[in-house]
């Protein structure tokens, strides 16, 4: 491993884009390698075992273009497969996601939390520990989403379609009193824009990007492949197992810039 290699960084779709962007404000020397896997979108719906062998092939890609660490920056997959690619790499620094139920609990004023995220989150069992070792003292009410992925892929941040989707999935948390809601996917922080105009002022809305960030730069930090300082800005470069033009597009709306997307041969 040397300090200067990439850091492999995948998702589902777009939505690990939002955990993109805070690594790269996290570390910004380091250079970035992004995958998509847009042609099996959504993982929430998905079986555990299909999760793990994606997350399986895409790891092993990242880490044939030479990444020193892998972050996996879905939720659902993070549930499904990190355990298994830790045990088959254990050399290499992998970063997984979770939903943030410890900050969401620590926030509360009420005492309730509400959770959005998908159906495979929501059922697996690291979401299950992590209630059992972080909520003991506040009630969690959680929120399948079903097709509110779909919306983001398709760049649908401000939709009166999203919106609709939005309120209906929010509206049963608020009416049992949640103050603080979790946004336990990372699709989701692209639509807190519109999230913030439905909602009351009062209520709190939580991420897990920039705490994945930092738990990044700890774990290479702590493995010596902290990239030095260079002059010129760090390289980013993308890949998707879908059609290349949505990728594309989605650049510029939710990474900031555009970029060359490549076809994930996997």
């Amino acid at each position: 491993m040397v300090t200067n290699a990439p850091i492999g960084v995948f998702d589902s779709g777009v939505g690990g884009l939002s955990v993109l962007g805070e690594i790269r404000q996290q570390l910004p020397h380091e250079s970035l390698l992004y995958v998509a896997d847009s042609g099996f979108v959504p993982y929430g719906e998905r079986t555990p075992e299909f999760i793990r062998e994606r997350c399986a092939l895409i790891s092993q890609f990242l880490l044939a273009q030479g990444a020193k660490a892998l972050v996996v920056a879905c939720n659902t997959a993070t549930a499904a497969a990190v355990a298994a690619l830790r045990e088959t790499y254990p050399q290499v620094p992998i970063v997984g996601m979770e939903p943030a139920v410890k900050p969401a609990a620590q926030a509360t004023r009420s005492g309730k939390v509400g959770v959005l995220a998908t159906t495979g989150t929501l059922k697996s069992a690291k979401f299950a520990a992590l209630l059992d070792r972080f909520a003991q003292n506040v009630e969690v009410h959680t929120q399948p989403c079903p097709g509110l992925v779909e919306q983001i892929e398709a760049g649908e941040l401000d939709s009166p379609r999203t919106a609709e989707l939005l309120t209906a999935f929010t509206t049963p948390l608020l009416a049992a009193g949640c103050d603080t809601l979790i946004l336990g996917c990372t699709h989701y922080p692209f639509v807190r824009p519109l999230l913030t105009r439905l909602l009351p002022a009062e209520i709190s809305l939580i991420d897990t990007g920039a705490a994945v960030a930092r738990q990044l730069q700890r774990q290479l930090s702590q493995h010596g492949l902290l990239a030095a300082a260079e002059p010129l800005p760090a390289a980013t470069r993308f890949w998707t197992s879908g059609e290349l033009a949505p990728l594309q597009r989605a650049l510029p709306l939710l990474w900031g810039e555009a970029g060359e997307v490549a076809k994930l041969p996997v």
